[in-house]
């Protein structure tokens, strides 16, 4: 049997780091001389640095920072500053959006949800700059930019809950609280208040490819491991010269369910698989409530689901307003009244 090495085995080297590929002029230089850890080596490359931050890696940290602080910092004074009420309700803590009564107007007193705008605001940059960051490193070392569209649609599905969606609702309130608990919260009350999300069908697709993602994450790694003796691990090799570790594993899968994915397919599907969680949870979060109000009721009558019993509760949001009634003209002035009609014989 052929030698391999795996977690458990693997040979640890010791020499000067590797600082990587010549950086490109005008690029800042690369932070930190590099080093090893035991422990690193363990799980994955025992070397640990240099790191390229640049500009934008540090515009992004500085940003991102002072959102992190603007959080924390009103979370603590919501405990009126005792750090160990701070500590021991933390999961439960929020910094919450501005009222309804504020609508989705930038200027909002800061204790009423302006420091929320502002926390989402440096958070929201600091995302960005880390994705332009991204984008920049894959170009400058000749990537392709597979990386930075797959965080991308994550970046989606983050400006669709905090500001796309509100913006079109017009209201600052739809937007999700900061917080651990409070924001799983808002999660259980927004589908409760629009109908369930099981039966937006988009949230379905957000979920078959979340699942899907993780099933094939689950096949193509336990593939590797499987074939890791036979030197599966070294995967680029397996593209360009084929071996007994591509091969068996594809046998494998053949023979289990008569079809099989090659060593560069079966990443191209998980890349779309995981971009496609967040990008269809997005489009199923922003017609939610701009274009449907009632996601069972929609699928009631598409016939996406199932009508039930009648249950004698009224959904309020198939009320209609009631309409106002014109009020009886007033009696003309010195009008003489009618005579009653007692029924007696004229």
């Amino acid at each position: 049997m052929s030698r391999f090495y795996s977690l458990f085995n693997e040979i640890q080297l010791r020499t000067a780091p590797e600082f990587g590929v010549p950086l490109p002029a005008g690029n800042d230089p690369r932070i930190g001389q590099g080093g090893y850890s035991y422990w690193a080596g363990k799980l994955g490359a025992a070397q640990l640095g240099p790191i390229y931050l640049g500009k934008l890696g540090v515009a992004s940290l500085i940003c991102g920072f002072l959102a992190f602080e603007i959080i924390g910092l009103n979370m603590w004074a919501s405990v009126n500053w005792d750090p160990i009420q701070f500590v021991r309700q933390l999961p439960w803590l929020a910094l919450e959006p501005p009222g309804p009564e504020w609508g989705f107007s930038p200027f909002v007193p800061l204790a009423q949800g302006g420091w929320w705008i502002i926390a989402g605001f440096f958070l929201t940059t600091s995302i960005l700059l880390w994705w332009i960051r991204t984008f920049v490193r894959a170009r400058a070392l000749g990537l392709g930019t597979h990386v930075p569209w797959a965080f991308a649609s994550a970046i989606w599905l983050y400006l669709v809950l905090g500001f796309i969606r509100p913006g079109l609702m017009g209201s600052w309130a739809e937007a999700v609280p900061f917080g651990i608990f409070p924001h799983l919260d808002w999660t259980a009350a927004f589908s409760i208040r629009y109908g369930n999300l099981f039966y937006n069908p988009f949230h379905c697709l957000s979920i078959v490819f979340l699942y899907g993602s993780t099933l094939l994450f689950a096949m193509h790694g336990a593939t590797i491991l499987a074939t890791a003796r036979y030197g599966a691990e070294r995967e680029i090799e397996q593209i360009t010269d084929r071996g007994t570790a591509t091969e068996r594993g594809a046998l494998f899968w053949r023979w289990t369910m008569g079809f099989n994915a090659n060593m560069e397919s079966i990443h191209r599907w998980a890349w779309w698989f995981a971009v496609l969680t967040t990008l269809t949870g997005g489009i199923g979060i922003l017609l939610t409530g701009t274009v449907v109000d009632n996601w069972y009721l929609w699928a009631v009558e598409h016939h996406y689901a199932p009508a039930y019993p009648d249950s004698g509760t009224v959904d309020p949001s198939t009320i209609s307003a009631p309409t106002a009634q014109p009020a009886p003209p007033p009696p003309a002035p010195n009008a003489v009244p009618a005579p009653l009609n007692t029924g007696g014989a004229q």
